[in-house]
């Protein structure tokens, strides 16, 4: 439409255009006369002489673009706060500055406010809340005087109950603060005694509202945050601004190759420091806040059962979801500084793994002990006969090799000297040998589901959760099977039904070297311990406290393949159980395209450099054996044994002579594999498939 169209419009057509928007007149105009009923106004251009009509911001004088008002949504009306509330009884009142306190990031305001002669003052991390608690106090003042039902008028109570207002004892505990109170901290609902008996029970309510009172004396209830994903499409970032307006998100670090950036965010809330790490900033901010509200309110968002983590059964010292954020992003962090912020050829990887130690409840203390990177099994011709090659590049596998480095560091640093004996993780056992100190443990990290039965499943189909409670899937029956991985190449095959048994000949021949699946190897370290059977004959078990996953985390299919498959198991020896880790999901990982590098990078701390293995070798690129492999691993073993005095081995081995022999001597972990061995086997699941035994014949004599 152009200007001559809007000027021969009809006179009713322009009227209702003018009356749409008569506010609009500019200052300038307000003191024209109003036109006549009738007449014509002309948007420009020609001669007429009425004046010009306002035109809505944004139209550019075409009456096509006015922009469309937006039509408010439909919704529960919100309680009033106390500041509103306290207005309506006593409008106009000023509320004062009276100080501010503490650091930049985190600082402390005290506001008054003075009511009928009295003042009441009130803090808080923003001058908002520090006047929203100021007005509290002056309206539960209102509660101790004869007239408090005028209070209760005012603010559109009504009361069906005969109350006393000057008790000092209130018929209605809190009831007319429910709507606007912060409640009180609940404490973590995932702590057990230090015993690890004990069952684990929520300690508080999801909801914000206070203790159930009477029907005609509660105010409607703050909106509960619906779970993750909600409807009504609010994320964490808002339900947290919601409960602490005015949080500052600060960025902290970006890392990872192109491809596969991490941020980290993180916000200050009522002065406790959570930080979030994710795909993009934005992912990052929610995983900061979903912290915060976790730790703070209690808030769980996302409540869909297959996301949930799955709670130890022994003692539990931190947080599900800020253990899982923590571990990921020092494991991550470790490798970003390894490889020169990921700028290394050798940064290229589809799986990162990594074992992380706490020594306390506070996950700030937490240290990276090991990372690796991997996919892929030794070719079945370059099998040592000597112990030299590893079998298993797997990236799981070697950060576990790696953390055994770690142990044997730390158990000769306990037989150096008494001084040493404080700065170790382990120390004496009543029971003979040595074990673990108390407050000490061990997370995994890796960055997906593990090859083998914790990976069979479809990640992005909707699961029918609670509908029917037999599993209907076409492949049930192999849902928990033994697999295997498949030599030169990735991916698992499950097990033969009858019993294999791999020959050295015969690999060497042709046959090909099936490798156990790091799925079926997790949930054997949940029986046997990860210390292994060397070690065993210095050490009591020792189990992982959790399992963290980068992505492709299922809750159910992660617990099956982890434990529940075995939960059959009978008769294990003393100290020896079936370990259920905590389980959690991070899914801050992105998914790694591509074809997987044919190497396998290893650190543990105390080294300086990574060491870089060819797979299907089983050793470094000049044909040297690795630090992680059978004989160097023995070697350590020797050394300890060497300074390890009879009465202090939980199983006598006097004379050493081969690697097979010292570990057939370890009695109590050799019974404990077979039962592991024996459990598969009734649970229908197939039989565990050993490496040809001559692998282990060799010793350290030349």
């Amino acid at each position: 439409m152009d200007v001559e169209d809007e000027e021969s419009m009809s006179s009713s057509s322009a009227d209702v255009k003018e009356n749409r928007n008569l506010d609009n007149v500019s200052p300038r105009d307000s003191g024209a006369p109003a036109p006549i009923e009738g007449t014509q106004l002309s948007n420009g251009g020609g001669g007429g002489g009425g004046r010009k009509r306002p035109l809505e911001e944004g139209s550019n004088g075409h009456s096509k673009y006015r922009l469309k008002k937006r039509r408010k949504m439909p919704g529960p009306v919100l309680p009033k706060n106390a500041l509103m509330q306290l207005n309506e009884i006593k409008p106009g009142l000023q509320y004062t500055l009276l100080s501010q306190t503490g650091p930049v990031h985190a600082p402390r305001f005290v506001m008054s406010v003075e009511v009928n002669g009295q003042v009441f003052e009130g803090s808080g991390p923003t001058k908002k809340k520090a006047k929203l608690h100021a007005a509290e106090k002056a309206l539960r003042s209102f509660v101790q005087f004869p007239n408090a039902s005028e209070a209760h008028l005012a603010m559109g109570r009504t009361l069906s109950v005969n109350t006393d207002f000057t008790s000092d004892q209130a018929d209605f505990p809190d009831t007319l603060f429910n709507g606007f109170e912060t409640p009180d901290k609940v404490e973590p609902p995932f702590y057990v005694g230090s015993n690890g008996d004990d069952s684990f029970s929520s300690s508080g309510d999801l909801s914000l509202s206070a203790s159930p009172v009477p029907t005609s004396l509660a105010q409607p209830p703050l909106p509960v945050p619906p779970p993750f994903p909600p409807p009504s499409g609010k994320n964490p970032v808002m339900i947290l601004n919601e409960l602490r307006p005015g949080l500052k998100y600060d960025f902290l670090s970006e890392s990872g190759e192109s491809h596969a950036k991490s941020f980290v965010m993180s916000v200050v809330v009522d002065g406790q420091f959570f930080e979030g790490s994710g795909r993009n900033k934005k992912l990052a901010k929610a995983r900061a806040a979903q912290s915060a509200l976790a730790t703070l309110f209690n808030l769980h968002l996302d409540q869909t059962p297959s996301r949930q983590p799955v709670l130890s059964e022994g003692l539990q010292l931190h947080l599900p979801q800020v253990l899982a954020d923590a571990v990921s992003r020092l494991v991550l962090g470790k490798f970003s500084d390894l490889t020169d912020n990921f700028s290394s050829p050798h940064a290229r990887r589809k799986v990162l793994a990594g074992v992380v130690m706490t020594t306390g409840t506070d996950v700030k203390d937490a240290k990276v002990i090991s990372v690796s990177t991997g996919t892929k099994c030794i070719n079945g011709e370059y099998m040592s006969d000597r112990g030299l090659a590893l079998n298993d590049c797997h990236a799981e596998i070697i950060s576990r090799r790696s953390l055994l480095r770690f142990l044997y560091t730390q158990l000769e640093l306990y037989l150096t000297s008494k001084d040493d004996q404080k700065r170790s993780i382990f120390q004496k056992s009543e029971r003979g040998g040595f074990r673990l100190k108390d407050t000490v443990q061990f997370h995994l990290y890796i960055s997906t589901s593990p090859c083998g039965d914790a990976r069979i499943f479809s990640p992005h189909e909707p699961v029918l959760e609670g509908t029917e409670p037999a599993d209907r899937h076409p492949n049930r029956k192999a849902r928990g099977q033994l697999r295997t991985k498949i030599e030169s190449g990735e991916g698992t095959i499950p097990v033969r039904s009858s019993a294999s048994v791999q020959t050295w000949d015969g690999v060497l021949q042709g046959e090909r070297l099936l490798t156990m699946s790091c799925s079926d190897k997790i949930a054997r370290w949940n029986v046997v311990g990860i210390q292994g059977s060397l070690l065993s004959i210095f050490v009591e078990p020792i189990y992982f406290s959790s399992i963290i996953l980068g992505s492709l985390y299922h809750g159910d299919h992660l617990s099956r393949a982890m434990y529940q498959r075995i939960s059959n198991i009978e008769d294990l020896p003393p100290l020896y159980t079936l370990n259920k880790p905590l389980l959690s999901g991070n899914n801050a990982e992105a998914r790694q395209p591509g074809k997987a590098p044919n190497f396998s990078v290893n650190w543990t701390v105390g080294d300086s450099t990574i060491e870089v293995i060819n797979a299907t070798t089983g050793k470094d690129e000049l044909g040297r054996a690795s630090r992680l492999c059978k004989h160097a691993l023995y070697c350590r073993w020797m050394r300890v044994h060497g300074k390890v005095p009879p009465h202090s081995q939980r199983s006598r081995i006097t004379k050493p002579t081969t690697y097979h022999e010292s570990k057939l001597a370890a009695r109590e972990y050799q019974a404990a594999k077979a039962r592991l061995f024996t459990a598969f086997i009734k649970a229908g699941l197939g039989a565990w498939v050993e490496k040809p035994t001559e692998q282990d014949q060799f010793s350290l004599v030349p």
